[in-house]
């Protein structure tokens, strides 16, 4: 059987399609296919390559790019089976309903994937593949979840497939940082995430965390390093710091065997001045960490972070300290927030004096305590379909008045800047009166691939791979 996997665009390698590609291809004789839209158009690939399956990874945002991606594809290969997973469909399934989509996987999908080609392949019944929704004849058999993969099942996994999507897009390929990923789950229950409501989809099927071994990982990094240009390693993990243990072991293996500069993802108010230290020795150039709010009630009580102002301020010089660069995350018109209170979002980020404060438009995605929340509130305008897929565009929070609105979509495209250099801010406070333009956001996204490159991911670039670099990244909208 032939599957192929279709993208919009590439902001991110998508582990989560190249780990399924990675195990058709150990597993079975299946074939697996990748286009990017920005590099050939879907429809004439699809009618080129005439696949059994189309896949889709939707994300919130995103869902009416690819239902209506798919119906053209259907509308010209009706034999095609199209199978839709990623985020949104898990928290929002009822996208089954729409026409284009044949069938949805929830959670986790590598052996739901697998099964499910195994059995179009030996003309079996798909209707009870756990993980799977199918629509048939107009009706939806809904099938539960199997159980999340194990630490030693992880291990199991072959590593990701990156020839897959570098022989679809040459800019990943020619890209030098490249990311890995450690581990699943989160224990944390931030409002605006989605862990919480993940946890609860596995209640009962299997650990909310779980790891790779180190040695798997180092085994990983090595290969890649082998195969492909590597610079710079980043871990996307959504916090690398909570196991002290395997901390220690990685450590040490990595200052032994790979040497390389890597950047991570870690909690405020887990960093110590001992593990910045040891990271700051074994090649962490740089980190990031969620301060989200500066308003105390807006991080603790409406984004349930857990966490003062006091440990944000310390962790911050702790990592100056140690001369790990660090940036932090911050999100911006957040249901019952107003512009005053993202003024003290931008006031403690200038006391914390990042490398650079990367900061989104809340967007409150299906499935998330916070959206829920928003919704019953009547905090939200229009309805989940009504989401742009961009962070930095617009949101559609209900805020005091329209000028309120434009005011908080400007000043997230300012806001890195006025937090670089201060005296700006009197003039910023007049600039985002305007009405919303292209300056303000070629401001923003050149402001943040400057920061970025130099001081968080900084290695060597010839003058060509900084043009395709730049080139690349300038045409990433959602960013």
């Amino acid at each position: 059987m032939h599957l192929l996997y279709i993208l919009k665009e590439v902001d991110n390698e998508p582990h989560g399609i190249l780990l399924i590609s990675a195990l058709l291809k150990r597993e079975s004789e299946h074939r697996v296919s990748l286009v990017v839209a920005t590099e050939e158009n879907p429809v004439e690939a699809a009618m080129r390559l005439q696949p059994d399956v189309v896949g889709y990874t939707v994300y919130t945002g995103m869902q009416h790019y690819y239902t209506d991606l798919s119906r053209q594809i259907k509308a010209r290969l009706p034999h095609v089976l199209s199978i839709f997973g990623g985020p949104h469909p898990t928290f929002f399934p009822e996208m089954i309903n729409e026409e284009g989509v044949d069938a949805i996987c929830l959670g986790e999908g590598e052996y739901a994937v697998l099964e499910l080609m195994n059995a179009l392949q030996n003309g079996d019944s798909i209707d009870h593949i756990p993980n799977w929704w199918i629509k048939r004849d107009g009706q939806i058999i809904r099938n539960g979840l199997r159980p999340l993969l194990t630490p030693e099942e992880l291990d199991v996994l072959p590593f990701a497939d990156r020839v897959l999507l570098y022989e679809a897009h040459p800019g990943s390929k020619a890209n030098k940082i490249r990311p890995f990923i450690t581990g699943r789950g989160c224990p944390y229950n931030c409002s605006f995430c989605f862990n919480k409501a993940y946890s609860e989809l596995y209640d009962g099927k299997g650990r909310r965390t779980r790891r790779r071994s180190v040695d798997s990982v180092i085994r990983e990094i090595k290969l890649v390093r082998e195969q492909f240009d590597l610079a710079f390693i980043i871990f996307m993990d959504d916090t690398f710091i909570l196991n002290r243990k395997w901390l220690d072991e990685f450590a040490e293996r990595h200052k032994a065997e790979i040497e390389l500069p890597f950047w991570c993802q870690v909690r405020a108010d887990l960093v110590t001045d001992d593990l910045a230290q040891m990271f700051g020795e074994v090649g962490c150039v740089s980190v990031s960490f969620g301060l989200e709010a500066g308003n105390d009630e807006m991080r603790n009580v409406i984004l349930n972070r857990n966490m003062t102002r006091e440990e944000i301020l310390d962790t911050s010089e702790i990592l100056r300290r140690h001369g790990i660069r660090f940036m932090t995350n911050n999100m911006l018109g957040l249901p019952s927030g107003t512009l005053e209170t993202d003024w003290e979002t931008l006031d403690l980020n200038i006391a914390c004096r990042p490398s650079y404060a990367n900061v989104f438009l809340f967007q409150p995605y299906p499935g998330t305590q916070l959206a829920a929340w928003a919704t019953s509130h009547g905090w939200i305008t229009g309805s989940f379909d009504d989401l742009s897929g961009s962070v930095s565009d617009d949101t559609i929070i209900r805020f005091g008045s329209p000028s309120e609105k434009r005011q908080i979509e400007n000043l997230q495209k300012l806001f890195a800047l006025t937090v670089e250099f201060p005296f700006l801010a009197p003039v910023v406070r007049q600039l985002i009166k305007l009405p919303k333009n292209p300056v303000f956001w070629l401001i923003y996204k050149f402001w943040k691939g400057y920061a970025i490159k130099r001081r968080m991911f900084p290695f060597r670039l010839t003058p060509r791979e900084y043009v395709q670099a730049a080139w690349q990244y300038m045409r990433i909208r959602s960013q």
